[in-house]
């Protein structure tokens, strides 16, 4: 009977002989990574479910024309939770190697604007203090300096200033230490919001300024998660 069915399978065109064989395959390792993600679930497994929900999560949002959220508020409590929604949704559209933790973003934009009550965040939509030097930018310039060569750069929404922060940490030079940290954290799954703050101190020429974000962290910290708490 043997010998019959190898005889038989000689018979078999190559084309559908390789096939057969990929098929097998990839039936034999889908079952061995379903085994190892169910009973012993690892980084990588967990890491890929965790994409690809979310991934189908920004699918069905950008289908039902979900947009991008307007921060409004009327008190502090407000404009934390506005700035969290618009880095949510950010986060959604980004890989988790290329975010920036929320509540180092909320606290910049605390510190940088007083709760969204600056005139740069009021007449710009500027929350970070963003400078340009190109005079095609739109820009809004200093009170104390109308005649200056740069100015802060003005957005469409305040949204978009929180975009081009995270875009400007994650492409310029200056923040090459912060990349390296967050990878390094992401990978280890310890993270340290301090030690990823310290590295963003050339967003600002105050040498007490991390220690002013870090204060800040603590406080936003606090106040979001007592909302979910409730």
């Amino acid at each position: 009977m043997v010998k019959l069915l190898n005889k038989g399978w000689l018979y078999i065109p190559k084309t559908t002989r390789l096939y057969i064989k990929v098929i097998l395959l990839v039936t034999i390792v889908s079952a061995i990574t379903f085994g190892t993600g169910t009973f012993h679930p690892n980084k990588w497994t967990t890491d890929a479910i965790t994409k690809a929900a979310e991934d189908k999560m920004v699918k069905d949002w950008d289908s039902f024309g979900f947009l991008q959220p307007s921060i409004e508020y009327t008190n502090d409590i407000e404009f934390i939770q506005a700035v969290g929604r618009c880095v949510d949704y950010l986060n959604l559209h980004r890989p988790h190697s290329d975010r920036v933790h929320k509540y180092i973003i909320i606290s910049m934009a605390v510190l940088e604007t007083g709760y969204g009550k600056s005139r740069f965040a009021q007449e710009a939509n500027n929350l970070f203090g963003i400078r340009t030097w190109d005079p095609k930018v739109s820009q809004l310039k200093p009170l104390e300096n109308p005649d200056a060569e740069f100015g802060v750069k003005k957005y469409k929404t305040k949204c978009d200033s929180v975009q081009d922060m995270v875009d400007i940490i994650n492409r310029h030079s200056a923040y090459e230490d912060f990349r390296v940290e967050r990878a390094e954290q992401l990978k280890s799954g310890v993270i340290d919001l301090n030690k990823q703050i310290d590295l963003l101190n050339k967003w600002s020429t105050n040498p007490d300024y991390t220690e002013l974000v870090k204060r800040k962290n603590e406080i936003i910290k606090s106040i979001l998660e007592e909302k979910l708490a409730k």
